[in-house]
């Protein structure tokens, strides 16, 4: 059997409105002008606390925290009125992979597991993933404790496993955990970060990527 890992926000989902507006929401909650959205979108990846330390790091640990609150709470209100799509294309790669019998599919997300359960839920993705490793229970991307747990859990060895990620701390998990990382260019980090990040193929779109995948996993 062979694992392959995705990641969410920015690979699987198009999540960019609802993380700039939740993130200029929690800037607006403490006074703070809300970030260009390019900076906010170069954060998607890393765990909730650890991103705001990086967009404000000039604030105390008490304003960061109701930064990250206000964060929460806007993104769950979006969430309830309006799921983040699947980009064109995922459903169909989901369901290829998953109909084969030699391959197990894992999630790697900076999401809390109630937000990728809303996910699951909201595009009927329940049983396609065997492992759910999420920030609640890891350290923030880049460390590779979430790809080392999904590898434990699915007794899978490291050399028959792929990272798939849009941004450079996916690619550089992979990295750190010795796995192969794959990434997709229609993400939030640009092809040429995934590439010295350590990528060992970009795709397109999930068409690519799923070949890619397959000629992987023959």
């Amino acid at each position: 059997m062979r694992l392959v890992v995705f990641d969410v926000d920015g690979t699987l989902i198009d999540s960019q409105t609802h993380i700039y507006h939740a993130m200029s929401f929690g800037f607006a909650s403490v006074g703070l002008e809300p970030l260009p959205k390019a900076q906010v979108l170069s954060i998607v990846g890393l765990s909730l606390p650890v991103a705001v330390a990086q967009l404000a790091p000039e604030a105390d640990p008490d304003t960061q925290a109701r930064i990250v609150a206000g964060y929460k709470d806007s993104f769950m209100r979006a969430r309830l009125d309006h799921a983040a799509p699947l980009y064109d294309g995922a459903m169909d790669c989901l369901d290829r992979l998953a109909g084969r019998d030699d391959l197990i599919l894992a999630v790697a997300t900076g999401k809390s597991r109630r937000g990728l359960d809303a996910m699951i839920a909201a595009h009927g993705l329940q049983g396609r993933f065997l492992s759910l490793q999420t920030a609640d229970g890891h350290p923030s991307k880049p460390h590779p404790s979430m790809l080392q747990a999904a590898l434990a859990e699915t007794g899978t060895e490291v050399a028959r496993a792929v990272m798939i990620g849009d941004t450079s701390f996916d690619m550089e998990m992979a990295r750190a955990a010795g796995m192969t990382g794959f990434g997709v260019s229609w993400g939030y980090h640009p092809v040429a970060a995934l590439t010295q990040a350590g990528a060992a193929r970009i795709t397109d779109d999930f068409a690519t990527l799923t070949q890619a995948i397959e000629e992987w996993a023959a």
